[in-house]
C-alpha cells in the first residue's frame, strides 16, 4: 500500500483540505471581518448629543471629514510620517540587515539578532518615554549642548515633526531590518562575487543583483513600517503633545471623549481604506521597479 493510499483510509470519507480549513477559516473572518464591517456600520448612523448614536444609512460623517481643512490637514500629515519614516527605515536598514545577514560567525549573527530585537521586547510606552527623556527642554541632548556651549538656550525638539518622525523611525526599524536580513541571507554571495568577477563596481552589482533580489523582503518591510507609521498612536500622543494630529489619536478621541461613535468609526474606515490603497500602489510600484531592473540586468 502506498503513502496515499494510506492517507486516504486514515481520512475520513468525505472529508477534503476546505472542510477542515473551513471553521478556522469562519473563525478568523469573525474575529477580523466581523469588527470592520460593524465600523462601518455604524460610520453610517449619526451623531446626537442626547441620545449619542442614532441609526441611520448616512454619509454625513465621511462628508463632514473631507469637507473639513482640519481633518483633510490630519490625513495628509497621517500619509507623510507614514510614507517618509518608511522611507527613512529603508534607507538605514538596509545595511544593517546586509551586515547581519553576511556575518559567518554563528555566535555573532546571534547576537545583533537579539540587539535588534532587544526594543521590541519593551512596549511602545516605554520606548516614547526614553525619547522624551532625551529630546525634552533638560534632556539628555539640550544639556549636552548647553554644557559644551553650542546653544546658550535649549533647542525646541520635543513636540516637533521632527520628534515624531525620530520616534516612528526607532519603532519600525528593528522590523525592517529583520524582514531584509532573512531575503538577503537566502541571496547566495556566489552571485555578488560574480558580478565583481566580471568587472561590475559595488554600486552596479548592488543595483543591478543584489537589490532586484532583495525585493521580497523590501515589499514586505514597506509593507509593515508603512501600516505601523500610519496607525501610530503612542508616538504622535507623547512627543508630538497636544498640537500635533495624526488619524489614529482622532479616533480615539471621537470615541472615548467626545463619544461620537458614528464619527470616529467614519474615521477609522478612512484611516484603514487609505492604508490598504497606498499599501497595494506602494506593493506595485517595488514590484515594477524591480522587474524593470531584472530585464535592465539580463537584456
Amino acid at each position: 500500500m502506498n503513502e496515499a493510499a494510506h492517507r486516504s483510509l486514515l481520512r475520513p470519507r468525505g472529508w477534503t483540505a476546505a472542510t477542515l480549513l473551513a471553521p478556522s477559516s469562519l473563525a478568523v473572518l469573525a474575529v477580523l471581518i466581523g469588527p470592520i464591517f460593524l465600523l462601518f456600520r455604524y460610520s453610517l448612523n449619526r451623531f446626537d448629543p442626547t441620545v449619542l448614536m442614532v441609526d441611520a444609512w448616512s454619509l454625513d460623517n465621511y462628508v463632514k471629514f473631507f469637507s473639513d481643512p482640519f481633518y483633510r490637514d490630519v490625513l495628509f500629515r497621517t500619509i507623510y510620517i507614514g510614507v517618509v519614516s518608511t522611507f527613512v527605515c529603508l534607507i538605514m536598514g538596509f545595511l544593517p540587515a546586509y551586515f547581519i545577514a553576511r556575518t559567518r560567525s554563528v555566535k555573532m549573527k546571534s547576537i545583533l539578532i537579539i540587539t535588534v530585537i532587544l526594543p521590541l521586547l519593551m512596549g511602545n510606552p516605554v520606548r516614547v518615554a526614553g525619547w522624551l527623556v532625551l529630546l525634552g527642554d533638560r534632556g539628555v541632548i539640550n544639556s549636552a549642548l548647553m554644557t559644551t556651549g553650542v546653544v546658550s538656550e535649549p533647542l525646541t525638539l520635543l513636540y516637533t515633526d521632527l520628534a515624531v518622525m525620530i520616534g516612528t523611525i526607532s519603532v519600525q526599524l528593528p522590523f525592517m531590518i529583520i524582514t531584509l536580513q532573512s531575503v538577503i541571507e537566502s541571496i547566495s554571495p556566489s552571485l555578488e562575487e560574480a558580478a565583481l568577477g566580471l568587472g561590475a563596481s559595488h554600486w552596479r552589482m548592488f543595483c543591478r543583483v543584489l537589490l532586484p533580489l532583495s525585493t521580497p523582503g523590501i515589499v514586505v518591510g514597506t509593507i509593515l513600517c508603512f501600516m505601523m507609521g500610519m496607525n501610530a498612536y503612542a508616538t504622535p500622543v507623547l512627543i508630538g503633545g497636544p498640537t500635533f494630529h495624526m488619524m489614529a489619536p482622532k479616533v480615539y478621541e471621537q470615541i472615548t471623549k467626545a463619544n461620537n461613535w458614528p464619527f470616529g468609526s467614519a474615521i477609522s474606515v478612512i484611516l484603514m481604506v487609505t492604508t490598504l490603497l497606498l499599501t497595494i500602489f506602494s506593493s506595485w510600484l517595488v514590484g515594477r521597479i524591480s522587474q524593470d531592473r531584472m530585464r535592465a540586468a539580463t537584456s
